[in-house]
């Protein structure tokens, strides 16, 4: 089909304290179940996108190249106004062209909705989030937690660990 990964990653780049659990999930817990135990290809910012390379245009190769867009939703994310450039190309896709399925990960107990953005509003009426609800525990899930199987569930068939 053309495509070099099975998911693009968009979480939140700000650095908070809150940031650091996301990115340790982003850069350690989801490569090491998704990647290493699950046998996926990841596109991760800031680690499968080059220092030097035209960010904007980057971002849209990696998703157009990419299965399926996995949105970590934190307020951190929904809150920012900055960084929200692959949120908007990733939404676009998904809604627009709709040949992109999202993943929508709640990172956080976001609550109420209300501040999303409507295309995000749209997605989670029509599928729903998974949730995490390991808060920030130390070693991460099992990949047949109920969370990871989740993720599978919605990730392109690849062979699953037994």
């Amino acid at each position: 089909d053309g495509k070099i990964y099975d998911a693009y990653v968009i979480y939140p780049k700000n650095h908070t304290s809150e940031a650091n659990f996301v990115e340790y999930f982003v850069y350690q817990i989801m490569p090491d179940i998704l990647e290493n135990k699950c046998g996926y290809k990841l596109c991760i910012y800031g680690r499968d996108i080059y220092p030097g390379e035209d960010a904007a245009s980057a971002i849209e190769k990696r998703m157009q190249k990419s299965r399926r867009l996995i949105i970590l939703l934190t307020h951190q994310l929904i809150n920012s106004k900055e960084d929200a450039y692959d949120q908007h190309i990733a939404l676009y896709n998904a809604l627009i062209q709709n040949d992109t399925k999202v993943i929508l990960l709640e990172m956080e107990k976001i609550g109420t909705y209300g501040k999303l953005q409507e295309s995000l509003k749209f997605i989670i009426k029509q599928q729903g989030t998974i949730k995490w609800k390991e808060e920030h525990t130390v070693h991460p899930q099992s990949p047949n937690s109920k969370f990871w199987k989740q993720v599978r569930y919605h990730m392109p068939l690849t062979c699953w660990p037994s």
